[in-house]
């Protein structure tokens, strides 16, 4: 592991971020646990590492709030240093049909997903590159993103562009040492899926079954780790063999 050693990850509050927060914890990462609203589980998480010997603090943005998001970050790597990775795990979801779907639930799952990437990213990546020490940058898309879903045309074409935009980056950042990979989720239990759908999307997964939270994270992981310093510009799937 890098001697920098500090890991933002973004919509750490619950469900693959909180997973992927507590993992990364245990892999000895200093972990920037963000969240929007949730304050009182982004501080639980910090206490579950802490109480564990391991380094964390919350930091408050809201992803689709430009302005505020870079002054969040800049601050947070003046007060305590420059991240050596980031996760950007942030997302929403407003499922329609398309014919249904109104303007606003297009326009708020692309700005926040798509223009979320840049928000995050744009003010980590130039502190990352001064410490001269390489770097690891891991963005979520979704199975949605590889192969589409029926009722998600803005979550997939918002996740698509995730895909696209961590494949450019790859390439830029490179030579500096930075690797910038693609972590693509299926379907992971979240607890809120009705029993009949579950059947349902349980027959399309060759596993038979959902992905668990830790799944996801350990993907994470391991790209976080050294043992993936020469992997970069991949999308790894994470869906049961979904696709």
């Amino acid at each position: 592991m890098s001697d920098n050693n500090r890991v933002l990850v973004t919509g750490a509050s619950g469900g693959i971020g909180k997973a992927a927060a507590l993992k990364l914890a245990e892999q000895g990462f200093d972990i920037a646990v963000h969240y929007r609203s949730g304050q009182s589980a982004a501080e639980e998480i910090v206490d579950t590492i802490t109480a564990s010997g391991g380094t964390a603090h919350a930091i408050q943005f809201d992803i689709t709030d430009r302005e505020g998001t870079k002054a969040a970050i800049e601050a947070d790597i003046e007060n305590h240093g420059a991240y050596y990775g980031v996760v950007c795990n942030a997302g929403i979801t407003k499922d329609n049909a398309f014919p249904a779907m109104s303007g606003d639930e297009w326009e708020s799952v692309v700005h926040t997903n798509l223009d979320g990437f840049y928000n995050v990213l744009h003010p980590t990546i130039m502190p990352m590159i001064r410490l001269r020490r390489g770097g690891r940058i891991v963005t979520l898309s979704s199975v949605s993103g590889l192969v589409g879903n029926r009722g998600q045309t803005n979550y997939s074409a918002s996740k698509a562009g995730i895909i696209g935009a961590t494949k450019a980056l790859a390439i830029e950042l490179g030579k500096r040492k930075i690797t910038v990979n693609c972590v693509a989720p299926g379907v992971i239990e979240t607890g809120m899926i009705d029993g009949v759908v579950a059947d349902e999307a349980k027959k399309m997964i060759p596993l038979g079954k959902f992905g668990q939270p830790e799944d996801v994270a350990s993907t994470i992981g391991f790209l976080m780790s050294d043992g993936a310093g020469y992997i970069t510009r991949q999308v790894i799937s994470v869906n049961g063999g979904m696709c």
